[in-house]
């Protein structure tokens, strides 16, 4: 498709969402974790943090009254029962389940996991998914005790929501690699043709909240915490943009009459949607859908948020691969990214080998990865050249969310100044409420690997944030999280414990819902927009007014039905599919969804 990510100004989308059905008595989507990241998948304030009243929204009465059985009036009263939930990373103290009860008929809380979320059905290697009960609210307390007054008392102050590892891929760049799917599974996902459908799915859930659902607080904004896009193309980057703000969106690039990535290559070794060939996927159930391809690469209309949003960078953001130095507008990465050879397989031995260097640290700059396509070239396919799969440099980057057409709803540049491009700076603060500031840093290695990083003078300059904003809680925003931030992560921990006002870090990159204590603060990671169960997750602070302060946390999903019709390839049925292929795709790693306390949650803290 010539210079293009083809993107057009807003429009309503082409059919309506509807409600997902519940299916009373579906067995829970959960199954067994496994720990592990995805590859390039203190000295008191001077003073207390001000009071203000609260927030436009709801009173403290009205609070109440909106929360229903899984919201506020429940999670903030007294807790009952024992709880299952996993044990905390360094807790002494126990996590309580809220049990439903009645249900408020205009509950915030409608719409998200706490009601509702999509679980197998059925047996056989291929499962359809049914809406199932939804995940209980759990009160954890390793950090504070949980007043039983606090209900009476509580004033919300601050009402967001999290996306983070929405992937927005564009599964014909010539840099992807894959080939390498026998080593992980994150090389290639069966779903990913339909990323664009299910992250305008996401944001259409989004616009239909109520509100916060533990308080009915207006949400203020939306924050991505990175990994936005797959390849560092523009392409993508444009979709990403145009998802947020709105329009149209045509997720293809290459010739626009054919589609020329691995789905349809006529190797056994990907799904072949299209094709009778008993491909490697339908030989464990998956179906064959005439036409998919081309729905695939269908035009998407996206209504765009209606709230701000603020973007945060992560390393596929970044870097060729998620894993490869950072590619200039020259050079090898992008002649190749932009040109007309794409290498669809190897031989397994060779992709072990290439892949143990990655995982290992031993190729950053992509020397070997250079080499190896440099000798498989003829063994390539040829492919319709696209500059518009050209790799972003950091100021690429920061223009491009500052384009009128990303504009949206604000703000300009998305948290991202001029200043920061002509530093070639990805870290920024903003004002999330009155009383509370966010802090969003640059976790990636410009040259190279999918780990984190956060350097001294991006620390320094968090610290001096933290001490300019010691009357407003902080938190603190990134990609990568404490266990994947090799270089600056223990020191940026101990920044936080040090800063009486840091109530939380957020981050994803890890695909998997993980909360854990530290000290006096909670580090929230939430599971991406890409493999199952496809999340994003909405935080209210609140001020119980008796010393503790409370973090809730609340786990959404797309607003596209769980029920999937194999006959159905509109936007909707497409983004209903993303889900159902994501939950069956071969050795995907399982557990994402993490434990009772790592999803829907209050989160106490002692109120500095």
């Amino acid at each position: 498709m010539s210079p293009r990510s083809r993107s057009a100004p807003s429009a309503p989308p082409d059919s309506p969402t509807t409600a997902p059905t519940a299916a009373p008595g579906a067995p829970p989507g959960n199954r067994a974790a496994v720990p592990g990241p995805d590859g390039p998948d203190g000295a008191p304030p001077d003073r207390a943090p001000r009071r203000r009243p609260p927030s436009p929204g709801p009173g403290r009465r009205r609070v109440l009254v909106l929360a229903g059985s899984a919201g506020a009036a429940a999670a903030l009263g007294p807790a009952t029962g024992a709880s299952p939930a996993a044990a905390p990373a360094s807790g002494t103290r126990p996590q309580r389940r809220v049990p439903g009860g009645r249900a408020a008929v205009d509950a915030p809380h409608t719409g998200t996991t706490l009601t509702g979320v999509a679980a197998p059905s059925g047996d056989g290697p291929f499962r359809r998914l049914v809406t199932g009960p939804g995940w209980a609210r759990v009160v954890r307390t390793e950090l504070a005790r949980a007043g039983a007054r606090r209900a009476a008392r509580a004033e919300p102050l601050a009402s967001f929501v999290q996306f983070t590892d929405l992937h927005l891929v564009d599964v014909q760049h010539p840099l992807r690699y894959e080939y390498l799917r026998a080593q992980t599974a994150s090389a290639w996902r069966p779903q990913e043709s339909l990323s664009v459908a299910g992250a305008v799915s996401l944001v259409e859930r989004v616009n239909a909240l109520a509100g916060g659902p533990a308080t009915g607080a207006s949400l203020s904004c939306v924050v991505t915490t990175g990994d936005n896009t797959d390849n560092n193309s523009r392409a993508e980057l444009e979709w990403f943009t145009t998802v947020l703000s709105g329009g149209r969106i045509t997720p293809d690039t290459g010739d626009p009459r054919i589609h020329e990535g691995v789905q349809d290559c006529g190797l056994p070794d990907f799904w072949q949607p299209d094709s009778d060939l008993r491909d490697r996927d339908k030989a464990v159930g998956f179906p064959r859908l005439r036409g998919f391809l081309r729905a695939a690469g269908r035009q998407v209309a996206g209504p765009g948020l209606k709230l701000p949003w603020y973007a945060t960078v992560g390393n596929h953001d970044a870097l060729p691969g998620g894993c490869f130095a950072a590619a200039d507008a020259r050079g090898f990465f992008a002649d190749f990214a932009t040109g007309d050879r794409k290498l669809m397989r190897l031989p397994e031995e060779q992709g072990a080998r290439l892949w143990r260097a990655v995982e290992r640290g031993r190729d950053p700059g992509g020397r070997l990865f250079t080499e190896l396509l440099r000798a498989e070239r003829r063994h390539m396919r040829k492919v319709t050249p696209d500059p518009a799969r050209a790799p972003v440099t950091p100021r690429d980057y920061i223009r491009a969310l500052a384009r009128p057409q990303a504009l949206g709803p604000g703000p300009a540049g998305h948290g991202y100044t001029e200043e920061n491009a002509v530093e070639g700076t990805l870290y920024y603060a903003f004002r999330i409420a009155p009383d509370v500031m966010g802090y969003s840093l640059d976790t990636t290695r410009r040259d190279g690997h999918y780990t984190g990083r956060v350097g001294a003078a991006q620390l320094s300059w968090l610290r001096r944030q933290l001490a300019a904003h010691r009357d407003r809680y902080a938190l603190v925003f990134s990609h990568h999280t404490s266990t994947t931030t090799p270089e600056g992560g223990t020191e940026l921990l101990a920044l936080l414990r040090d800063t009486p006002h840091a109530l939380a870090w957020i981050n994803g990159h890890s695909h998997r819902n993980r909360i854990s204590p530290h000290g006096t603060f909670w580090e929230v990671s939430t599971a991406s927009h890409t493999d199952f169960p496809q999340l994003a997750r909405t935080l209210e602070l609140v001020d119980n007014r008796d010393g503790t302060l409370s973090l809730f946390t609340t786990l959404i999903e797309s607003a596209a039905p769980h029920r999937t019709d194999f006959t159905d390839l509109s936007q909707t049925g497409l983004a209903s599919l993303y889900r159902e292929l994501a939950f069956n795709a071969p050795g995907a790693r399982h557990g994402l969804a993490g434990a009772e306390g790592d999803r829907n949650t209050e989160l106490l803290l002692r109120k500095p």
